[in-house]
């Protein structure tokens, strides 16, 4: 009872002031906070740095790192949340275990979680809702995937006659990009287009890159490795994201062959590329963080699902944001950054468009076709990200979208503190 008397004396207090943005900027004891947010680089599959590493050892090393930098008491974490998508079992068994390699002990519990790409994001608002609720005081929420090891044909099991019976229950294991491409010929969003947004997101994170702009929220992890040209096995410390491709421009795009159709719009290089990485939050009560000295780097405000046709994946955001708006009184001006997912530049644009979003308020350090996206990864890899530019910036409000396979999308409103 105490808690929701809490709860409601919050939503009081909020509602005190003049405006949506000024009432989300005001800071109240129960606010759930960010006193840490930091991931892997994001490597290419099947060649980058992380190829021969397995996903938990990946998130062992951001766990360390999540320890270290923030200075937490591990045995003060009560709960970790882990999104993934491609780990048989969900990777909950190795994920237990990466988390005692860490330094976290028997006390601290762990879960995965898969609700596709947006894993990452919906592991950390589990743990925000966890500890809104008064069920922990301090959590961790997570992403993971190695691509390089679980990526492949099996990632989606055969279905039933049942499931197979029912149109729309059918459309759910149409592959993205043959879904996709098939959406950017509905939506009538020309490949001219397509590459110059996939330009501009090379262009972006190629500059913020040679800035160190990525070095803040990027935790170095020293990991085996095996040129795969000469074979010799040696350990290498993984710090920088290898799949941006310096120098890429609309031209060079526009040579590139069409992947799933002929006549198609969508290739390699406008499309999210296949990669490994991690990426973690730490999160609990402003008051907790206070009592602790724990330093805020940020709050998680609120988030929204949506659902929509499997065949029109691509459009989530579109469907997701505006829910978050309503919930929140914000408009798209209120926003500072968006961080929005880029699985394809097709539905990323198409979703821009149709919202009115300011472009240069979108991925201003680049977005996933230029440093890639590990499924269960990239939703809390957008909050490090995120924070870390709103913090550099000094801008306050930022959120975080993406599109979801088989139909839905998700965002999350995030602020940014000193």
């Amino acid at each position: 009872m105490s808690g929701a008397v809490s709860r409601l004396s919050n939503l009081t207090s909020q509602l005190s002031g003049s405006s949506p943005r000024e009432r989300i900027l005001q800071k109240n004891p129960d606010d759930i906070v960010v006193t840490c947010a930091l991931r892997s680089a994001m490597t290419k599959g099947g060649k980058g740095g992380f190829k021969d590493t397995h996903a938990a050892d990946i998130l062992a090393g951001v766990f360390q790192g999540i320890i270290k930098k923030s200075g937490i008491d591990p045995k003060l974490v009560d709960d970790i949340s882990v999104g993934n998508v491609l780990a048989p079992g969900g990777g909950a068994t190795e994920f237990r275990a990466a988390a005692l390699v860490a330094g976290f002990p028997v006390s601290t519990a762990v879960k995965a979680t898969n609700r596709q790409c947006s894993s990452g994001l919906q592991a950390c608002v589990d743990i925000a809702s966890a500890i809104a609720a008064g069920v922990i005081d301090i959590g961790i929420g997570a992403g993971v995937e190695s691509m390089s090891n679980n990526y492949g044909p099996d990632a989606v099991s055969e279905f039933s006659e049942l499931l197979n019976g029912v149109k729309l229950a059918k459309d759910c294991k149409v592959p993205m990009g043959v879904l996709s491409e098939q959406m950017a010929k509905d939506r009538h969003i020309a490949r001219k287009n397509q590459d110059a947004f996939a330009a501009k997101s090379y262009q972006k994170a190629e500059a913020a890159q040679k800035a160190g702009l990525f070095d803040e929220e990027i935790w170095p992890i020293e990991v085996d490795f095996e040129d795969p040209k000469s074979g010799e096995k040696k350990r290498i410390t993984v710090s920088k994201d290898d799949g941006i491709r310096y120098g890429m421009n609309e031209e060079a795009l526009s040579k590139i062959r069409p992947a799933f159709a002929k006549d198609g719009s969508i290739h390699a290089g406008n499309a999210s590329q296949i990669s490994d990485g991690a990426a973690a939050v730490l999160l609990m009560k402003r008051s907790t963080a206070e009592k602790l000295g724990q330093k805020i780097i940020g709050k998680f405000v609120t988030a929204s699902v949506a659902g929509v046709e499997p065949l029109l994946m691509g459009i989530g955001p579109w469907a997701s944001i505006p829910k978050l708006f309503e919930k929140t009184g914000l408009t798209k001006d209120d926003v500072d950054i968006f961080e929005i997912n880029e699985a394809f530049a097709s539905q990323c644009l198409w979703c821009a468009n149709e919202l009115g979003l300011d472009e240069k308020k979108i991925n201003p350090k680049g977005g996933a076709i230029a440093f890639g996206h590990p499924l269960g990864c990239t939703g809390a890899r957008q909050v490090s990200t995120l924070l870390t530019e709103l913090k550099r910036t000094h801008q306050k409000i930022g959120l975080t979208s993406m599109c979801i396979g088989t139909g839905m999308g998700m965002a999350a409103l995030w602020v940014s503190e000193d």
